[in-house]
């Protein structure tokens, strides 16, 4: 699974921390995703992580005070956002809403945690301290993967099919414009941060092309670096 996307509250739905206020601005933009060597247009430009980074710290993001928790449901053996974006230093709650089994980890990239197994009805949670892409699987179900991207800002959206988000609440000033997609390169993401200036309500930001690569195989060990048993895959838990 290649690194790289960003922000989300749900599966391709332009979110942000909240509504416009007096003297901020509403931010929106559009991203395009192109495939790498034909440059054909992706019809959905979906899960595109858009986020601003302050440079006059006039909004910096509030690593260790109290916010409300974030939710990553396990639900039909999927984890409910697949994508889920949140300020570092957020605390996620995964709880178990299948009559089955889970045990949630993320070993590769991130944050590196193991919840262990536990039952439906239950809930454990993980403070995501480290900024970037945490890749989550379930060690009983191989089908099942996830993203938690960790950000150094409040102020995030993510694209919908279309390509269209919009970020509220932006005060303005000049910030550091920041974009991640699962499948691009760290490279073409990094190429496209660039400074804008935020002036007035409403504003409306240059497009953005992302570069997507073919996405790797979703393949994965289990937690133990091991294949996944195969009796255990054809089991209905």
């Amino acid at each position: 699974m290649m690194a790289i996307l960003a922000v989300a509250v749900g599966w391709g739905v332009a979110k942000s921390n909240g509504g416009a206020q007096d003297g901020q601005a509403g931010v929106s933009g559009e991203a395009v995703v192109t495939a790498l060597g034909s440059g054909a247009i992706e019809k959905d430009a979906s899960r595109v992580v858009v986020w601003l980074v302050p440079l006059d710290a006039v909004q910096p993001v509030r690593v260790t005070t109290q916010r409300p928790h974030y939710r990553l449901v396990q639900h039909n053996k999927r984890f409910e956002p697949g994508l889920l974006v949140v300020p570092v230093g957020s605390v996620v709650d995964f709880p178990n809403a299948d009559p089955w089994f889970h045990n949630v980890f993320s070993l590769y990239r991130g944050k590196r945690f193991d919840l262990g197994l536990y039952q439906a009805g239950a809930q454990r949670s993980v403070r995501f301290d480290r900024i970037g892409p945490s890749y989550l699987f379930c060690n009983i179900h191989p089908e099942m993967t996830g993203v938690v991207l960790a950000i150094d800002s409040e102020l995030f959206a993510i694209t919908d099919k279309g390509g269209h988000y919009s970020i509220a609440g932006v005060t303005p000033g000049k910030y550091v414009l920041h974009v991640w997609y699962e499948n691009a390169t760290p490279e073409s993401l990094q190429a496209l941060q660039r400074q804008v200036t935020i002036e007035s309500a409403n504003q409306i930001l240059a497009p953005i092309s992302v570069r997507a690569v073919k996405p790797a195989p979703v393949e994965h060990k289990n937690k133990y670096g091991q294949d996944y048993d195969p009796a255990t895959v054809k089991t209905d838990y």
